[in-house]
């Protein structure tokens, strides 16, 4: 059988035969001498579209480690792709006030998606990522029957969630050989074979940025336009903000508001205003039933039982017992529990047990269970001068009993 190792680099513009997603320690475990494929040369004028993300560095990495396990590698240019099928829509999710998972768009538009139809004609039969997941294929004899997603073994490492909206065509192709294998041995296996990565840290971040801060990102290609702070309970004035584009639901930095900590609970990006509280871990403010659109199901149908399933709404170990019953192309999610943190544009991700089965992307509220807005707050976004407002109020300081 001949297969690639395939792993995409942490730039937009590296996918690349035997390169692991990022040249780190985990990068290179799986890459082995007997899996064979024809080396290729790096095109001519490569170069990244943003420059300060660390391909260079990346590279490096990538081709000393397929030295030394002495396997060829070839690197694949999709930097235009990457901009027109990911970042783009990233930009635009923020410009309309959603909140988009990029490492969700990546894997199923570039990593599995651009770059299998670059190497379509190379004719392999699998690609291999180090992703920290499992696919079950069927045997040889049932072709017809779905690959499945499983769990890895190492729950605070799983990136099933990130994989959650493949199609069954990109799954059947995929293997994934840390599946099996726990973050630490990944490290140990590194330092007992010297690979020249053995020591360096994980990606952290979006990758593509490199060490630029989102908010730069984001600021460069929206810009900034000044909009209002109100506190959503009372609709007091308490400060200024860059765009709304630049907060999302939950969040606490940024905001420079004394007295807190604040948290963003709404936005109004009708109007660029954001409302803020103090009690944003109110009991009576949380959510358990949200709506998701785009839904994709793995096996390419949605799942016999929908009433004893689980479900991510981020990524890492923590599930929800869910389930839903279907409006239109739309699903209408039940947590058994409360949730703090639901975002518009996240992606939900569903399993039944220890298989992921398929997600979809969290569309806005619409059924007043968002966080509460007095009428007030509501009267002042919708103001047309707010120099009328005037300057903002004291903030009155409150005891802390939350730690941003």
């Amino acid at each position: 059988m001949r297969f690639s190792v395939t792993i995409t680099s942490p730039a937009p513009c590296l996918t690349s035969l035997f390169v692991w997603p990022s040249p780190s320690a985990a990068a290179s475990i799986a890459a082995s001498p007997s899996a064979s494929s024809t080396p290729l040369d790096t095109p001519e004028g490569f170069e990244n579209f943003w420059n300060q993300c660390p391909w260079e560095d990346d590279l490096k990495y990538a081709k000393h480690v397929c030295e030394q396990v002495d396997v060829p590698l070839k690197v694949v240019h999709l930097t235009d792709e990457y901009w027109e099928r990911v970042v783009s829509d990233i930009i635009e999710e923020y410009r309309c006030g959603r909140t988009p998972n990029p490492d969700v768009l990546c894997n199923t538009r570039i990593k599995f998606g651009a770059f299998m139809d670059a190497i379509s004609g190379m004719e392999y039969e699998y690609i291999a990522s180090v992703h920290y997941a499992k696919v079950v294929h069927p045997p040889a004899d049932q072709t017809d029957s779905s690959s499945v997603l499983e769990l890895s073994q190492d729950m605070v490492k799983d990136q099933t969630y990130f994989l959650s909206h493949l199609c069954q065509t990109q799954l059947k192709r995929l293997l994934f050989p840390l599946g099996c294998v726990k973050k630490e041995e990944v490290r140990k296996l590194a330092t007992e074979f010297d690979l020249p990565n053995k020591d360096r840290k994980d990606s952290q971040g979006i990758c593509f940025l490199g060490k630029i801060k989102f908010s730069d990102f984001v600021g460069r290609h929206i810009g900034e336009m000044k909009g209002i702070i109100l506190e959503a309970e009372t609709g007091d004035f308490l400060g200024n903000h860059r765009g709304f584009w630049f907060y999302t639901i939950g969040q606490c930095q940024g905001l420079r508001l004394p007295g807190g900590p604040w948290y963003v609970v709404e936005k109004d990006t009708k109007n660029n205003v954001v409302f803020v509280s103090r009690n944003y871990y109110s009991i009576d403010k949380r959510r358990r039933v949200f709506r998701v659109g785009s839904l994709r199901w793995l096996s390419g149908k949605p799942p016999g039982n929908v009433n004893q399933l689980r479900c991510k709404v981020r990524h890492g170990p923590g599930f929800y017992s869910c389930s839903f019953e279907m409006e239109g192309d739309v699903a209408v999610v039940h947590l058994d529990e409360d949730d703090q943190g639901l975002a518009a544009g996240q992606f939900a991700a569903f399993y039944e047990g220890t298989t992921c089965i398929g997600s979809g992307v969290i569309l806005e509220s619409w059924d007043g269970q968002c966080f509460p807005v007095c009428a007030k707050a509501l009267e002042l976004a919708a103001m047309e001068d707010k120099t009328k407002l005037g300057k903002p109020v004291k903030i009155k300081t409150m005891p802390v009993t939350t730690i941003c």
